[in-house]
């Protein structure tokens, strides 16, 4: 096993210090179990020789991203609950086939429904966890289009019954 030898002259381009940095920093935080302040990760950056004003804009678009993450992860729990909404009522609609099926003459006809319905729900399952692609970014900005102009109504309609009530 080689050891680290700090006398050699090396050189790494940005990404690869931005790669050694966050391991190094996360392995700390893991030894450590510890959370970085504030102050704390401007002392980190001034003695990176990052200026404050750099330190604040990669800040605000970290926030923008994380806000990103939390809408994808609730589009997608907005997602798994219409799909277990349809699977209640795939199954539904199926048992009470089977059920007129088997009553009347055995079960035949009904079968056919079922194969269609389970032919429903893959192609439905396949849309509902598929998380990449065009289709699932497009379905993904209408959501999101939408959940604004909620939001956007409710706070006007907030403003305006915190106006006119007694």
């Amino acid at each position: 096993m080689t050891e680290f030898n700090s006398h050699t002259l090396r050189s790494y381009t940005q990404e690869d210090v931005q790669q050694i940095l966050q391991l190094a920093i996360s392995r700390q935080v893991n030894d450590n179990n510890q959370e970085f302040s504030y102050q704390q990760i401007l002392e980190i950056a001034k003695e990176l020789q990052i200026s404050p004003d750099n330190l604040q804009q990669a800040e605000r678009d970290w926030l923008v991203k994380q806000s990103e993450v939390e809408q994808r992860q609730a589009f997608n729990l907005y997602r798994r609950s219409k799909f277990k909404k349809r699977l209640g009522n795939y199954a539904i609609i199926n048992i009470f086939c089977l059920a007129m099926d088997s009553l009347s003459s055995g079960i035949s006809w009904s079968l056919y429904i079922l194969v269609a319905s389970a032919l429903a729900i893959s192609l439905d399952i396949w849309n509902t966890f598929q998380t990449k692609g065009e289709d699932y970014e497009i379905a993904f900005q209408r959501w999101n289009r939408n959940h604004q102009i909620k939001q956007t109504i409710n706070t006007v309609l907030n403003k305006w019954f915190k106006v006119f009530s007694p």
